[in-house]
Protein backbone atom coordinates (compact mmCIF):
# COMPACT_ATOMS: atom_id res chain seq x y z
CA UNK A 1 0.00 0.00 0.00
CA UNK A 2 1.09 3.49 -0.47
CA UNK A 3 0.35 6.98 1.42
CA UNK A 4 0.78 10.09 -1.07
CA UNK A 5 1.55 12.30 1.51
CA UNK A 6 0.91 15.63 -0.49
CA UNK A 7 -1.28 16.40 -3.30
CA UNK A 8 -4.09 19.39 -3.91
CA UNK A 9 -7.16 19.96 -5.17
CA UNK A 10 -8.75 23.23 -6.15
CA UNK A 11 -11.77 25.44 -7.10
CA UNK A 12 -10.67 28.12 -9.56
CA UNK A 13 -13.69 30.18 -8.98
CA UNK A 14 -13.38 30.10 -5.32
CA UNK A 15 -10.44 32.84 -6.04
CA UNK A 16 -7.69 32.89 -2.91
CA UNK A 17 -5.32 31.62 -5.17
CA UNK A 18 -3.17 34.39 -5.58
CA UNK A 19 0.04 32.19 -7.70
CA UNK A 20 -2.41 29.80 -9.22
CA UNK A 21 -3.15 32.17 -12.86
CA UNK A 22 -3.55 31.25 -16.71
CA UNK A 23 0.14 31.62 -17.21
CA UNK A 24 0.42 28.04 -15.47
CA UNK A 25 -1.43 26.56 -18.11
CA UNK A 26 -1.01 23.29 -17.61
CA UNK A 27 -2.68 23.11 -13.94
CA UNK A 28 -4.72 26.31 -14.78
CA UNK A 29 -8.35 24.09 -14.72
CA UNK A 30 -10.63 22.64 -11.72
CA UNK A 31 -8.98 19.65 -10.17
CA UNK A 32 -11.28 17.61 -7.49
CA UNK A 33 -10.25 14.32 -4.96
CA UNK A 34 -11.29 12.05 -7.78
CA UNK A 35 -9.25 13.40 -10.45
CA UNK A 36 -6.20 12.79 -7.98
CA UNK A 37 -7.74 8.79 -7.16
CA UNK A 38 -7.53 8.58 -11.09
CA UNK A 39 -3.87 9.48 -10.89
CA UNK A 40 -3.00 7.86 -8.13
CA UNK A 41 -5.00 4.61 -8.30
CA UNK A 42 -2.89 2.97 -11.09
CA UNK A 43 -0.22 2.85 -8.42
CA UNK A 44 -2.24 1.50 -5.38
CA UNK A 45 -2.29 4.32 -3.91
CA UNK A 46 -4.99 3.75 -0.98
CA UNK A 47 -5.04 6.75 0.32
CA UNK A 48 -3.72 10.61 0.94
CA UNK A 49 -2.58 14.22 2.31
CA UNK A 50 -4.57 16.83 0.97
CA UNK A 51 -2.48 20.09 1.49
CA UNK A 52 -3.44 23.63 1.17
CA UNK A 53 -2.90 25.70 -1.62
CA UNK A 54 -3.89 28.98 -0.76
CA UNK A 55 -3.45 31.66 2.78
CA UNK A 56 -7.17 31.44 3.51
CA UNK A 57 -9.31 29.99 6.67
CA UNK A 58 -12.27 29.38 3.68
CA UNK A 59 -9.70 27.00 2.09
CA UNK A 60 -9.05 25.02 5.00
CA UNK A 61 -13.13 24.85 5.22
CA UNK A 62 -13.21 23.80 1.53
CA UNK A 63 -10.37 20.85 2.12
CA UNK A 64 -12.12 19.45 5.28
CA UNK A 65 -15.47 19.00 3.42
CA UNK A 66 -13.22 17.10 0.52
CA UNK A 67 -12.23 14.63 3.63
CA UNK A 68 -15.68 14.27 4.86
CA UNK A 69 -16.74 13.14 1.40
CA UNK A 70 -14.16 11.38 0.27
CA UNK A 71 -12.86 8.79 2.49
CA UNK A 72 -9.44 8.24 0.62
CA UNK A 73 -8.70 11.77 2.05
CA UNK A 74 -7.01 10.45 5.27
CA UNK A 75 -5.65 13.87 6.24
CA UNK A 76 -5.67 17.45 6.00
CA UNK A 77 -3.03 20.10 6.12
CA UNK A 78 -4.51 23.71 6.41
CA UNK A 79 -3.78 27.56 6.67
CA UNK A 80 -4.24 29.60 9.74
CA UNK A 81 -3.20 32.75 10.62
CA UNK A 82 -0.99 32.30 12.93
CA UNK A 83 -0.54 36.21 13.54
CA UNK A 84 -4.19 36.84 14.64
CA UNK A 85 -4.58 37.70 18.22
CA UNK A 86 -7.57 34.60 18.50
CA UNK A 87 -5.07 32.35 16.93
CA UNK A 88 -5.31 29.91 19.42
CA UNK A 89 -9.01 29.62 19.74
CA UNK A 90 -9.10 29.10 15.62
CA UNK A 91 -6.52 26.37 16.24
CA UNK A 92 -8.31 24.75 18.66
CA UNK A 93 -11.50 25.07 16.83
CA UNK A 94 -9.68 23.52 13.60
CA UNK A 95 -7.92 20.50 15.96
CA UNK A 96 -11.42 19.40 17.10
CA UNK A 97 -11.60 18.17 12.96
CA UNK A 98 -10.33 14.76 12.92
CA UNK A 99 -9.13 15.36 9.35
CA UNK A 100 -6.87 18.14 10.28
CA UNK A 101 -3.70 16.91 10.60
CA UNK A 102 -1.55 19.83 10.01
CA UNK A 103 -1.36 23.81 9.13
CA UNK A 104 1.03 25.39 6.55
CA UNK A 105 1.85 29.06 6.64
CA UNK A 106 3.05 29.82 2.58
CA UNK A 107 6.46 30.60 4.24
CA UNK A 108 7.82 30.82 0.69
CA UNK A 109 5.64 33.56 -0.12
CA UNK A 110 6.35 36.10 2.66
CA UNK A 111 9.41 38.60 2.25
CA UNK A 112 10.70 37.95 5.73
CA UNK A 113 12.94 34.80 5.51
CA UNK A 114 12.58 35.25 9.64
CA UNK A 115 9.25 35.85 9.99
CA UNK A 116 8.12 32.67 11.41
CA UNK A 117 10.30 33.66 14.57
CA UNK A 118 8.86 36.31 15.46
CA UNK A 119 7.82 36.23 19.07
CA UNK A 120 4.38 37.15 18.60
CA UNK A 121 3.51 33.42 17.00
CA UNK A 122 5.13 31.42 19.55
CA UNK A 123 1.55 30.83 21.88
CA UNK A 124 0.17 30.02 17.78
CA UNK A 125 2.91 27.46 17.22
CA UNK A 126 3.08 26.05 20.55
CA UNK A 127 -0.69 25.62 20.68
CA UNK A 128 -0.11 23.60 17.40
CA UNK A 129 2.64 21.87 19.25
CA UNK A 130 -0.25 21.19 22.29
CA UNK A 131 -2.66 19.34 19.88
CA UNK A 132 -0.28 17.07 17.95
CA UNK A 133 -0.85 19.24 15.04
CA UNK A 134 2.28 18.75 12.01
CA UNK A 135 4.34 21.95 10.63
CA UNK A 136 4.55 21.58 7.35
CA UNK A 137 7.23 24.12 6.08
CA UNK A 138 7.05 25.49 2.53
CA UNK A 139 10.49 26.45 2.72
CA UNK A 140 13.64 27.07 -0.08
CA UNK A 141 16.74 27.08 0.73
CA UNK A 142 17.48 30.64 2.29
CA UNK A 143 14.41 29.26 5.34
CA UNK A 144 16.38 26.25 6.56
CA UNK A 145 18.04 27.70 9.32
CA UNK A 146 15.16 29.28 10.61
CA UNK A 147 13.60 26.27 10.63
CA UNK A 148 16.08 24.88 12.54
CA UNK A 149 15.27 27.69 15.14
CA UNK A 150 12.17 27.14 15.05
CA UNK A 151 12.97 23.36 15.82
CA UNK A 152 15.26 23.88 19.05
CA UNK A 153 12.48 26.89 20.01
CA UNK A 154 9.59 23.63 19.96
CA UNK A 155 11.23 20.57 20.45
CA UNK A 156 7.68 19.27 20.51
CA UNK A 157 6.21 20.67 17.57
CA UNK A 158 6.14 17.87 14.54
CA UNK A 159 8.14 18.98 11.69
CA UNK A 160 8.13 17.97 8.17
CA UNK A 161 9.87 19.91 5.32
CA UNK A 162 8.10 19.95 2.32
CA UNK A 163 10.12 19.21 -0.97
CA UNK A 164 12.58 18.27 0.18
CA UNK A 165 13.18 22.22 0.80
CA UNK A 166 12.83 23.19 -2.72
CA UNK A 167 16.57 23.56 -3.93
CA UNK A 168 16.75 25.31 -7.28
CA UNK A 169 17.40 22.13 -9.29
CA UNK A 170 17.21 23.69 -12.66
CA UNK A 171 20.05 26.00 -11.80
CA UNK A 172 22.35 23.23 -10.12
CA UNK A 173 21.67 24.35 -6.45
CA UNK A 174 23.59 21.81 -4.36
CA UNK A 175 24.81 24.78 -1.33
CA UNK A 176 23.38 25.80 0.86
CA UNK A 177 20.96 23.65 0.63
CA UNK A 178 22.91 20.72 1.07
CA UNK A 179 23.97 20.95 4.17
CA UNK A 180 21.01 22.56 5.65
CA UNK A 181 19.15 19.78 5.12
CA UNK A 182 21.90 18.11 6.42
CA UNK A 183 21.94 20.25 9.80
CA UNK A 184 18.01 19.60 10.22
CA UNK A 185 18.39 15.72 9.67
CA UNK A 186 20.66 15.49 12.45
CA UNK A 187 19.87 18.29 14.81
CA UNK A 188 16.32 17.72 14.98
CA UNK A 189 13.39 15.08 14.69
CA UNK A 190 11.71 16.64 11.26
CA UNK A 191 11.22 14.51 8.97
CA UNK A 192 11.39 15.31 4.56
CA UNK A 193 9.13 14.76 2.08
CA UNK A 194 10.20 13.24 -0.87
CA UNK A 195 7.86 15.28 -3.36
CA UNK A 196 8.40 18.68 -5.33
CA UNK A 197 11.50 17.80 -6.86
CA UNK A 198 11.04 17.17 -10.52
CA UNK A 199 8.90 20.72 -10.50
CA UNK A 200 12.15 22.20 -9.26
CA UNK A 201 14.00 20.63 -12.16
CA UNK A 202 12.53 22.91 -14.87
CA UNK A 203 10.05 22.27 -17.37
CA UNK A 204 10.42 18.99 -19.06
CA UNK A 205 13.72 17.33 -16.99
CA UNK A 206 15.73 14.92 -18.61
CA UNK A 207 15.30 10.95 -16.39
CA UNK A 208 17.30 11.04 -13.53
CA UNK A 209 17.67 14.73 -13.65
CA UNK A 210 16.62 14.94 -9.59
CA UNK A 211 18.46 12.10 -8.48
CA UNK A 212 21.07 13.69 -6.67
CA UNK A 213 18.85 15.66 -4.88
CA UNK A 214 16.87 12.81 -3.80
CA UNK A 215 19.71 10.80 -2.90
CA UNK A 216 20.99 13.35 -0.44
CA UNK A 217 17.74 13.50 1.57
CA UNK A 218 17.52 10.04 1.85
CA UNK A 219 20.79 9.85 3.29
CA UNK A 220 20.30 12.37 5.69
CA UNK A 221 17.41 11.50 6.71
CA UNK A 222 17.07 7.98 6.27
CA UNK A 223 14.33 6.35 5.25
CA UNK A 224 12.46 6.58 8.98
CA UNK A 225 12.35 10.16 8.22
CA UNK A 226 11.28 10.21 4.27
CA UNK A 227 7.75 10.63 3.29
CA UNK A 228 6.99 9.92 -0.55
CA UNK A 229 4.17 12.58 -1.57
CA UNK A 230 3.48 13.39 -5.20
CA UNK A 231 2.79 17.27 -5.32
CA UNK A 232 -0.06 16.52 -7.90
CA UNK A 233 -1.46 18.54 -9.70
CA UNK A 234 1.54 20.80 -9.65
CA UNK A 235 3.58 17.88 -10.91
CA UNK A 236 2.65 18.10 -14.07
CA UNK A 237 4.23 21.45 -14.64
CA UNK A 238 7.31 19.10 -14.75
CA UNK A 239 6.20 15.86 -15.67
CA UNK A 240 3.42 13.17 -14.83
CA UNK A 241 2.43 10.76 -12.00
CA UNK A 242 3.79 8.01 -13.51
CA UNK A 243 7.05 9.82 -14.18
CA UNK A 244 7.53 10.78 -10.32
CA UNK A 245 6.85 6.98 -9.06
CA UNK A 246 9.41 5.73 -11.46
CA UNK A 247 11.60 8.27 -10.10
CA UNK A 248 11.15 7.61 -6.56
CA UNK A 249 10.83 3.56 -7.60
CA UNK A 250 14.28 4.10 -8.93
CA UNK A 251 15.95 6.04 -6.07
CA UNK A 252 14.48 3.38 -3.85
CA UNK A 253 15.40 0.23 -5.25
CA UNK A 254 18.68 -0.79 -2.99
CA UNK A 255 16.31 -0.34 0.16
CA UNK A 256 15.03 -3.42 1.88
CA UNK A 257 11.09 -3.50 1.27
CA UNK A 258 10.36 -3.04 4.76
CA UNK A 259 12.06 0.71 4.38
CA UNK A 260 10.54 1.33 1.13
CA UNK A 261 7.18 0.50 2.84
CA UNK A 262 8.20 2.79 5.79
CA UNK A 263 8.99 6.01 2.72
CA UNK A 264 6.21 4.99 0.94
CA UNK A 265 3.45 4.50 3.64
CA UNK A 266 4.56 4.30 6.92
CA UNK A 267 5.96 6.97 7.64
CA UNK A 268 3.27 9.33 6.82
CA UNK A 269 1.45 7.38 9.19
CA UNK A 270 3.53 7.87 11.71
CA UNK A 271 3.99 11.72 11.18
CA UNK A 272 0.53 12.99 10.18
CA UNK A 273 -1.15 9.93 12.82
CA UNK A 274 -3.46 8.82 10.25
CA UNK A 275 -6.27 6.17 9.94
CA UNK A 276 -6.17 3.13 8.11
CA UNK A 277 -6.34 3.51 4.55
CA UNK A 278 -9.43 3.14 2.49
CA UNK A 279 -8.72 0.87 -0.54
CA UNK A 280 -9.70 2.33 -3.60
Amino acid sequence: MTIDAHFHCWQLARGDYGWLTPALAPIYRDVAVSDWQGQSAPHHVTGGVLVQAAPTEAETAFLLAQADANPAVLGVVGWVDLAAADALARIEKLARHPRLKGLRPMLQDIGDAGWILQPALAPALQTMADYGLVFDALVKPVHLAHILTLAGRYPDLRLVIDHAGKPDIAAGEWQPWADGMARLASQTGAYCKLSGLMTEAGPTPAPGAVQPWARHVLECFGADRLVWGSDWPVLELAGSYAQWWAETRQLLAGLSLQAQDAVMDGNARRLYRLPPASVT
